[in-house]
């Protein structure tokens, strides 16, 4: 990648006429349009990152009935939560250490979110790890797989358990879920990150399928300085934290405006308004899906007469 230009991953992606790499009028969480008065939120992986930096800055600005943070550590999510303080007191912070490979511990988890607001409303799948070595054959078996286990394992428990307590089988909700661009590309250095982020992209398609009142988005954040970024990564463009907070913001306070992207993966440097005035096409033609390249069907071999 050395002779890439600086701004490969926003220019190559590029899917709206537009592109931004900070927070814009359409996502900014102070607009009234991305208000999430009376909704409940979830955002795991809240301590660090992108989610501390960005995430829950956003959505607690966007002034929502409650806010509900989930990290490993206590003591970094006690600092995430006195920030949220700072920037909203009317806000209801709950705070709630977890492991999300732990079935007993994300079940736990959804008991007190229960026990405090009956049930949430948003769900900001942003938990992730970056484990292994560049070459494959070199790597820890155990530690490989640890990428499953947070980035696979764990965003299926928390949103098996997070769909389980909605009020009925009808009740409108919102799940995002942080992927990277790079999953329908081959890059050995980073296997097991690449192959744990696919499957809970396509997790969330399947969710999306499965049910109709769901409003369920697969995003790529962009790229950020943070300790999970790889080294590679690091010579392009760095986007601010505020693009991605905004963004899912945007994806969270109206389920019917962005409906028309459940089950597809987009970008945070695409313009919203641009996708928008592309949703006709996007339905139409089902992009931003993940898909298998060729020519199948055996009427292709068959002999015309």
């Amino acid at each position: 990648m050395d002779d890439l230009p600086p701004d490969f991953w926003v220019t190559s992606l590029q899917f709206t006429p537009k592109t931004y790499q900070t927070n814009y009028p359409a996502i900014d969480p102070t607009n009234p349009q991305n208000s999430l008065a009376g909704k409940v939120v979830i955002i795991n992986g809240a301590s660090r990152g992108i989610a501390a930096k960005g995430i829950t800055p956003a959505f607690t600005k966007a002034d929502p009935k409650g806010l509900v943070l989930v990290a490993s550590g206590s003591e970094r999510l006690s600092a995430v939560e006195h920030e949220a303080h700072n920037i909203n007191p009317d806000v209801k912070i709950l705070a709630v250490p977890t492991d999300i490979r732990n079935p007993d511990s994300v079940a736990e988890l959804f008991k007190k979110v229960k026990d405090t607001f009956g049930h949430a409303d948003v769900l900001i799948n942003n938990a992730g790890v970056f484990k292994g070595k560049p070459v494959i054959h070199e790597n820890d078996v155990d530690e490989w797989w640890d990428n499953f286990e947070v980035n696979t394992k764990g965003a299926f428990l928390v949103m098996k358990h997070f769909i389980s307590l909605l009020p009925s089988p009808d009740y409108p909700a919102v799940i995002t879920n942080l992927v990277t661009s790079v999953t329908y590309k081959t890059m050995p250095f980073m296997s097991g990150y690449i192959l744990s982020k696919l499957g809970s992209q396509q997790l969330t398609a399947n969710i999306a399928a499965g049910y109709p009142n769901l409003t369920a988005v697969n995003v790529h954040p962009g790229l950020y300085d943070t300790d999970i970024l790889n080294p590679a990564f690091r010579k392009f463009n760095l986007d601010d934290p505020s693009l991605i907070g905004g963004t899912l913001v945007w994806l969270a306070a109206d389920a019917e405006r962005s409906k028309f992207l459940s089950g597809r993966t987009i970008v945070a440097n695409w313009d919203v308004d641009g996708l928008v005035e592309r949703k006709e096409e996007i339905v139409s033609k089902d992009l931003l899906v993940l898909d298998w390249k060729g020519t199948f069907g055996k009427e292709q071999f068959e002999s015309k007469e």
